[in-house]
């Protein structure tokens, strides 16, 4: 038996077997979920490709947060398929190239303005897609990036993480009566796709393990993975509007 036996899953940014929401998806499976992936624009092909890498390959289904006929389109089809949604991922961020890599009072609001709907306001998107098929409550997972520190070349994506973390408090605030949990888990640095499009991302990648009482391993995601499944699961259904650091402790240690 799994801890997500009879689990139904709605898991938004799986691109490669290296993203951390692959990880995600994949341990789900083993844990005995059953899942539906969703994909976006030219990357929806990507998102299809690497579902076949998954144990049993899932539906995938067309999910632009910036385009309101998505949310009722996927709410819909996850609707038709089953009788109800217990859990969804958030693993969805993006900033245009102006927003990263050092040029943060360069960047023009358009471009922020981008990075703020897809980074941060996209988890209520998310929320209105799956609470209405969660008639018992259930679990929403964000992966974030600890927002309290000022990081090198990440300017902006930093500023919508930290709106990231807000908005969760307000839909743990707003949703804990429907007994739906938001929660958080705050990863360290991964050499994923979208890390390796971060200008100076390598600068993480010493210094965390250096400094991470546990240390970090850049190339393993498999904590990242085992903490988001445990908050999707009936394993903490008394935790909402928390911040889960899955960093090897290097949130925690001063300079």
């Amino acid at each position: 038996m799994g801890i997500l036996d009879g689990k139904r899953l709605l898991i938004t940014g799986v691109l490669t077997d290296a993203s951390l929401a692959f990880g995600v998806a994949k341990l789900a499976q083993e844990e005995g979920a059953e899942i539906v992936l969703t994909g976006a624009g030219r990357a929806l092909r990507l998102t299809q490709r690497t579902a076949r890498k998954l144990p049993t390959e899932p539906d995938v289904l067309e999910l632009d947060v910036t385009v309101p006929d998505h949310v009722e389109a996927v709410r819909d089809a996850l609707g038709a398929k089953w009788d109800r949604v217990d859990g969804a991922l958030h693993a969805i961020g993006f900033a245009p190239e102006s927003c990263l890599g050092g040029g943060f009072t360069e960047a023009p609001w358009e471009d922020v303005a981008v990075a703020m709907q897809i980074s941060a306001y996209s988890l209520k998107t998310i929320a209105d897609v799956v609470v209405p098929l969660m008639p018992e409550g259930g679990s929403i997972v964000g992966l974030d990036f600890d927002a309290t520190q000022a990081w090198p070349a990440y300017d902006w994506m930093g500023v919508a993480k930290a709106a990231l973390e807000s908005t969760s408090r307000y839909l743990a605030r707003d949703l804990g009566p429907k007994n739906v949990r938001v929660n958080l888990i705050a990863a360290g640095p991964i050499r994923t796709m979208a890390a390796k499009s971060i200008p100076g991302f390598s600068a993480f990648e010493d210094v965390w393990d250096d400094r991470s009482p546990l240390g970090w391993d850049v190339n393993d995601s498999a904590g990242v993975a085992r903490s988001t499944v445990a908050m999707l699961s009936d394993w903490f259904p008394q935790t909402t509007g928390e911040i889960v650091h899955v960093d090897g402790g290097y949130h925690a240690i001063g300079a």
